[in-house]
């Protein structure tokens, strides 16, 4: 009972201990690495699962030989890939019935117009979303669902899929192998991850302000 508690919480912490991971279990690591990326990804029920932080530990690891950094890559690149397409699916699945469903409870919190709105925004800016969710703890294990549920096209949603995973996984695991040792930049690596996708969402935003309000000047002058 103890090794088994043990071992669960070398999982939920992962990130912290993936060294006592290794010495102790040795190339299962990979096997538990695949699944945590998989399931952090793949499963709405489990946004609290290590991410960023495992891959950037991870990318340290192979730095110093006690991980392979290709093989490392190619595991993650395959679980968060297949782990936003299996959450995609079951969003598309069972996302629409929600909303069609005909329980008084269900129809008094529920918008029906909101999925229709939801796909339309997700046809506009889904790209965007699926691809900067990545960087976001709790949102990129929801964004693939929304998007299945308000039935964004799958080669669209497959496109911004791979991307997203593949900008995801190479930068943290080679900022870990480059970087990983360094201490500043592991205690502050979710901080800097956020800076960054600040500094690239900011410009956007300003853009779209400044494009409603060109609207809106022009509706006024139109007047």
């Amino acid at each position: 009972m103890d090794t088994l508690l043990h071992f669960v919480n070398l999982v939920l912490h992962i990130d912290k201990f993936l060294g006592d991971f290794i010495h102790v279990y040795g190339a299962w690591v990979y096997a538990v690495l695949f699944v945590i990326v998989f399931s952090e990804t793949g499963l709405v029920i489990l946004p609290f699962l290590p991410g960023d932080s495992l891959l950037f530990i991870g990318g340290a690891f192979c730095a110093t030989g006690q991980l392979n950094l290709g093989l490392l890559i190619v595991l993650l690149l395959v679980a968060a890939i297949a782990g936003n397409t299996v959450n995609y699916m079951i969003g598309r699945a069972i996302g629409p019935r929600v909303f069609d469903s005909h329980i008084p409870f269900l129809e008094r919190f529920l918008d029906r117009s909101a999925l229709q709105k939801t796909h339309n925004f997700y046809e506009k800016h889904g790209g965007k979303t699926i691809v900067l969710a990545r960087f976001i703890p709790v949102v990129r294990t929801f964004a693939p669902f929304v998007a299945g549920a308000s039935s964004m096209t799958v080669s669209r949603f497959q496109l911004f899929n791979v991307l997203g995973a593949l900008l995801w996984v190479l930068l943290l695991v080679l900022l870990g192998y480059f970087f990983g040792n360094i201490p500043f930049i592991r205690q502050y690596l979710n901080v800097i991850v956020l800076v960054g996708i600040g500094a690239a969402i900011v410009p956007v935003l300003l853009g779209a302000v400044w494009k409603m309000m060109r609207k809106d000047g022009a509706k006024a002058n139109s007047r």
